[in-house]
């Protein structure tokens, strides 16, 4: 039969090693960096026989993402085979690779340590050097099953039973070791070139809290040992700016198992930058042609029925019952805005509706994925509802693109685009969803904006826009999203009156620019090492006195800047100069002020910066200049204004 390799037809026989096949085609450097192959867009091993109404194969390289997902799932079977030697009583589960590694789940009468971790690692790079093949077989499932029973490997007997469906199974094998896989893998484990392990943690059997806790083993491998040392730099660097760390050290927000998980506690410093940055959305929206509203935080069940979240969304929610009725705690906005909405007759002169609200929610997270402010219970989204015309859709998403991109802009950040299609769990007609699907792209093709599909990862209601932003260690965080919605506005019977006196039916967009108010702190913290931009800060100065000869006159600098909306304040301590630098630099306070003999005579303070640059001496109009312009200097890139928000 012909089969197309990259624009060439080749010759190929039935069975023979896809692997073969493409040797033809490709070779040297090429061919050996290749992991596995799509045949039709199937992946499957070099090794795999070639079907019989195969029509193309397509290479899959090492250091592209599928064969680095190809590369890592080949590593956590290298390390269940360690684990196993090692620690013959222990049982093997599941081992995927992830976005940036893999893991594997055992199950084993105690914690692993870091010791076993070396000595995991080392017999992992033992079986690496002896280039051992993996291979796969299909058997019936009954075979399989009496295979693992006999290894006392309970866990695949489960997973064989429950999510497999069919009479046979295939295994991959490579030396001793046997796993229950669909694969593919890499031909040989010697083509897992850079390995790691990173870390322990307990997780249970299918993120199931009542169910058994396991042992997961996190490690991450690349196709060069270059990608490796760069990622497990990133990683440390990414412990010194982990926002939980940084948090306490710049007292800004706590938790207390007091409280219970997943409940930030805002201290001073943290609530004033949340009430700059959500000031300063408010006044955005409204500068775009917003309102602002606000719902209340707990709603009938009948209304969530309506809406379809109590058949889709309710393993995700609270519900609590006042005299006899149950409520739901919004985990999300959108009732309230529809029942604004509804309030009034609307004509289509009045559309479009925008209603943005600052809407404190609350999400059941199992404890297991909780992790500072990234993920809370409890959270504060900058929500809003676009009730337009379906001939205004188009300009509404891409409006709401325009206002992403001007704000992650602001803050520094490059960000990628995905379009997430219907999921199997979902709400509407079919028309309806291609209708909002092919809005949501048309909207980024008018503008250029490039996106990947992300197939099944949208709203139970509607499509979505997703806006990954990128941060300094280029590491991607969900942030803006932008969903179009067909289905509710038909629920909530939600109309206007058209030119010609007929009732239509407006359509949805809910969207988010920053997401989640904590959750984008908390990636800025991490993005920034601490050190917010001047306007968020929520100190920008602090004077810092040699002697008490200077406090009169530092007192009178600090009301002075302060006058003129700057966030300052003075540090009259009886301690060392160099002990108050510290201290203000450690809490990436941007300017440091010192008053000595020699500034107060001249009348002005030196200034320093948090990065340990010595501006001089600087009078103090051009002290209050200096600040203002480095606040203003983001807002004038992205044409947007800039307000002071003092103390």
């Amino acid at each position: 039969m012909q089969v197309t390799i990259e624009d060439q037809s080749l010759e190929a026989a039935a069975g023979e090693a896809c692997g073969q096949v493409l040797a033809r085609a490709i070779s040297g450097k090429r061919y050996k960096n290749t992991v596995a192959c799509l045949v039709d867009g199937q992946a499957r091993d070099l090794a795999s026989p070639l079907p019989d109404d195969a029509h193309e194969i397509t290479p899959i390289a090492a250091d592209t993402p599928q064969g680095l997902a190809v590369i890592r799932h080949s590593a956590a079977h290298i390390m269940a085979e360690a684990v196993k030697k090692l620690f013959p009583a222990v049982q093997v589960t599941i081992g995927p690779a992830i976005e940036n590694g893999f893991y594997y789940d055992f199950a084993y009468e105690r914690p692993f340590t870091p010791e076993d971790l070396e000595a995991i690692e080392a017999e992992m790079r033992k079986s690496i050097a002896a280039n051992t093949a993996f291979a796969c077989t299909y058997v019936p499932k009954a075979d399989a099953k009496a295979l693992f029973a006999s290894q006392g490997e309970s866990y695949k007997l489960e997973i064989m039973d429950e999510n497999i469906v069919g009479d046979t199974v295939s295994l991959y094998r490579h030396g001793a070791f046997t796993d229950l896989c669909r694969g593919p893998h890499v031909p040989t484990t010697g083509m897992v070139r850079a390995v790691k392990l990173l870390s322990v943690a307990g997780a249970y059997w299918r993120g199931d809290e009542k169910r058994p806790m396991l042992q997961r083993i996190y490690g991450t491998a690349f196709a060069a040992e270059a990608d490796l040392k760069t990622y497990l730099r990133h990683l440390e660097e990414a412990k010194k700016r982990d926002h939980r760390k940084l948090g306490t050290q710049l007292d800004m927000f706590s938790f207390s198992e007091e409280v219970g998980a997943g409940m930030c506690i805002w201290h001073p410093k943290g609530e004033l930058v949340r009430t700059i940055l959500e000031d300063f959305e408010r006044r955005e929206h409204l500068r775009r042609g917003y309102q602002l509203v606000r719902g209340p935080l707990i709603l009938r069940r009948e209304l969530w029925e309506r809406s379809g979240h109590y058949d889709n969304y309710r393993e995700n929610m609270y519900f609590t019952e006042i005299d006899e009725q149950s409520y739901g705690i919004k985990p999300m906005n959108c009732l309230a805005h529809m029942l604004i909405y509804k309030s009034r007759i609307r004509s289509y002169r009045d559309l479009p509706q925008r209603y943005f609200e600052l809407g404190v929610v609350h999400r059941h997270e199992k404890s297991g994925v909780l992790h500072g402010l990234l993920r809370v219970r409890q959270f504060t989204q900058d929500d809003a509802h676009i009730l337009c015309r379906p001939d205004q859709l188009q300009a509404e998403i891409t409006g709401v693109v325009r206002f992403v991109q001007d704000v992650l802009g602001l803050f520094g950040f490059d960000f990628e685009a995905e379009l997430s299609t219907r999921p199997e769990k979902s709400i509407g007609s079919d028309e309806d969803w291609d209708r909002a699907t092919k809005a949501l792209s048309d909207a980024m093709e008018s503008i250029g904006l490039p996106y990947e599909i992300n197939e099944g990862d949208g709203a139970f209601y509607g499509p979505k826009i997703d806006i990954k932003l990128k941060d300094a260690l280029d590491r991607r965080w969900q942030c803006a999203t932008i969903q179009c919605d067909f289905t509710l506005p038909e629920r909530f019977d939600l109309v206007y009156t058209d030119t010609d006196g007929e009732r239509k039916r407006p359509v949805m967009l809910h969207r988010v620019i920053l997401g989640a108010v904590e959750r984008f702190l908390g990636v800025l913290i991490e993005h920034t090492a601490g050190a917010l931009p001047t306007w968020l800060a929520p100190v920008q100065a602090r004077i810092l006195i040699v002697t008490d000869a200077q406090k009169d006159f530092a007192e009178q600098a600090l009301e002075r800047l302060k006058a003129a909306g700057i966030r300052a304040e003075l540090d009259d301590r009886n301690e060392k100069l160099g002990f108050k630098v510290r201290e203000a630099q450690v809490e990436k306070i941007p300017y440091m002020l010192v008053a000595g003999d020699k500034e107060k005579e001249l009348g002005g303070l030196n200034v320093r910066l948090r990065s340990g640059e010595n501006l001089g001496v600087k009078t103090l109009d051009e002290v209050e200049l200096l600040i203002t312009a480095d606040c203003q200097e983001p807002f004038k890139r992205g044409g947007m204004r800039y307000n002071f928000c003092s103390q």
